[in-house]
């Protein structure tokens, strides 16, 4: 007795539609994130961060006492 095996026919490959489809999409979308983005960065300029400056206090004058240099030793 023989065995017969039914396999079904290879239904046709569609995915060249569905990457172009895709490819079009991903590129539009692209388009319209830089054409959004680059003027709103373009518009936001520097950030500021305000950070209080130190108050330091200096004396007007500043003593100095020399010391005499010791004597050479040999």
């Amino acid at each position: 007795m023989t065995t017969v095996v039914n396999n079904p026919t290879p239904a046709p490959d569609n995915g060249g539609t569905g990457f172009l489809i895709g490819t079009v999409i991903l590129v539009l979308f692209v388009g319209i994130l830089l054409y959004f983005a680059i003027p709103a960065i373009k518009n936001a300029g520097p950030i500021q961060v305000n950070v209080p400056a130190p108050q330091v206090t200096l004396p007007d004058t500043i003593k100095v006492v020399p010391e005499p240099a010791p004597a050479p030793t040999q």
